[in-house]
């Protein structure tokens, strides 16, 4: 059985292929729905099994969308749709089972994904006795913000090399 793995992409570009891909993730979804099993875009070459499951859509916001992949984040599916639409996107994912946490970004052709590693698991503690976390001497009552600060130290690191380059 499957770890499923949590997913949230925005899509930017142009309002006309927005609504194409709004439409085509309704339209995943409704299959879904009737199919009961994962969805990819018929012009998405699947290598990995990267299907949509459980597809839904933030209707506040245009071109938003949370959805489930087995495992692990299916980034080239969500890119290969965003080069057929000619847009960008910024993908959060998460499986801490796996222990998966990370964010691809997509823009201007260029796809810059950085995930979490073992050793920033490592990096911090849940006390059982009392229900919270330890990281670098301070307390928190959740691990999300340890996560959400590993992995803005990771994003800048890698931005500080690029730029070194």
């Amino acid at each position: 059985m499957a770890n499923w793995c949590n997913n949230w992409v925005i899509f930017e570009g142009t309002p006309e292929a927005i609504e194409q891909i709004t439409q085509l993730f309704k339209s995943m979804a409704e299959q879904e729905h009737k199919d009961d099993c994962g969805q990819l875009p018929d012009f998405v070459q699947d290598t990995h099994g990267d299907y949509f499951y459980n597809i839904s859509q933030d209707n506040e916001s245009a071109g938003v969308f949370q959805y489930e992949t087995k495992w692990s984040p299916n980034t080239d599916a969500v890119k290969q749709i965003a080069e057929h639409f000619k847009v960008n996107f910024t993908q959060d994912y998460e499986e801490l089972g796996c222990l998966v946490y990370g964010q691809a970004i997509f823009e201007n052709g260029i796809l810059n994904d950085t995930c979490l590693d073992s050793q920033d698991f490592d990096s911090y503690e849940l006390d059982d006795e009392t229900d919270t976390y330890h990281f670098e001497g301070k307390e928190y009552d959740s691990e999300w913000e340890i996560l959400d600060t590993l992995l803005e130290r990771k994003m800048a690191n890698a931005k500080i090399q690029h730029n070194e380059n």
